[in-house]
């Protein structure tokens, strides 16, 4: 038997390519250029004499010998992480707080399951949700209310690191029975004449008035709801339309509750960021929260996109 090629880099690249399903969304996924991404493939090819995926195929699909080094990935890397999240604790101590807070309404839902596993890997942290809606969810960190909060603009602010989360679409949704069902997507000028369900915040977190009603001057009407479930509703019964993040309507979607459009020929793209205190950033319980709000968005959210 030839002398084993396989290391830990190998591993994690095969996982980030099924997980994402193509080449481009693997290497943001590991921080390496597509072509630094193809390379240790076709090194491994070519030193076990055999593909790892099948070709021509979108998403990627693994191959038998793909397969088998998958699953050793999803074990290995998995035990890696546990041994350096002991590794860690030993060298800094098992104590420390966790609070977190968001500016989003639909950040909850996605968070969750987040902390969950958090917990489980470390559960003498003290973690928590911070109450209450934030529209400068930064100045909870300056203020020591906040060890890790979501925002959608890393702002440059003395003291503040911000660590990228994913990119989202955000997508018209209107009624099944809509004039604007038969549509392929929504221009701006479409939301001119209906009424508009929001959330209630301040003009300039609505990615859909930022970007693209104020520019062009277009002030539909307004209603605003604070439950995501409750403007859908409204959208249904042709009440208004709406612009949410795809991910955060995908089960509704799924049973044509309401029909989502594309918002312009390029659509209408939105980003989450974490951000800490620059003090802080290098704790290693807040970096492994970060990399398990990553991980765990990235298994059970349709249509992100790293950033």
């Amino acid at each position: 038997m030839p002398q084993s090629l396989l290391e830990l880099r190998h591993l994690q690249t095969l996982l980030a390519l099924v997980e994402t399903g193509n080449v481009s969304r693997a290497a943001a996924r590991v921080h390496l250029t597509q072509s630094a991404i193809s390379h240790q493939i076709k090194q491994l090819e070519d030193h076990y004499g055999t593909a790892l995926f099948e070709r021509k195929t979108k998403p990627l699909r693994l191959s038998a010998a793909g397969q088998r080094l998958h699953s050793l990935a999803e074990v290995v890397v998995a035990l890696v992480k546990d041994a350096e999240r002991d590794v860690h604790r030993i060298a800094q101590g098992e104590a420390g707080r966790l609070r977190v807070a968001v500016e989003c309404h639909t950040c909850f839902d996605w968070l969750m399951p987040s902390m969950d596993t958090f917990r489980e890997h470390w559960p003498e942290i003290e973690l928590d949700l911070v109450s209450g809606f934030h529209t400068d969810p930064v100045s909870l960190l300056l203020d020591n209310r906040a060890e890790w909060v979501v925002v959608s603009e890393p702002k440059p602010r003395a003291g503040i690191a911000f660590h990228p989360l994913f990119g989202f679409e955000i997508v018209g949704l209107v009624s099944r029975q809509h004039p604007y069902a038969a549509k392929p997507l929504l221009n701006p000028e479409d939301f001119a004449a209906e009424t508009l369900l929001t959330y209630p915040v301040p003009d300039d977190m609505l990615d859909i008035v930022r970007k693209v009603l104020k520019p062009l001057g277009i002030e539909p009407k307004r209603r605003t709801s604070e439950l995501t479930v409750a403007i859908l509703q409204l959208v249904a019964s042709r009440r208004g339309i709406a612009a949410l993040p795809n991910w955060s309507v995908q089960p509704y979607l799924e049973r044509n509750y309401v029909l989502a459009k594309p918002i312009g020929k390029k659509g209408l793209w939105g980003q989450l960021y974490a951000a800490t205190t620059d003090s802080m950033a290098e704790l290693a319980y807040l970096n492994d929260f970060l990399a398990t709000v990553r991980e765990t968005s990235f298994r059970s959210l349709r249509g992100i996109v790293p950033i």
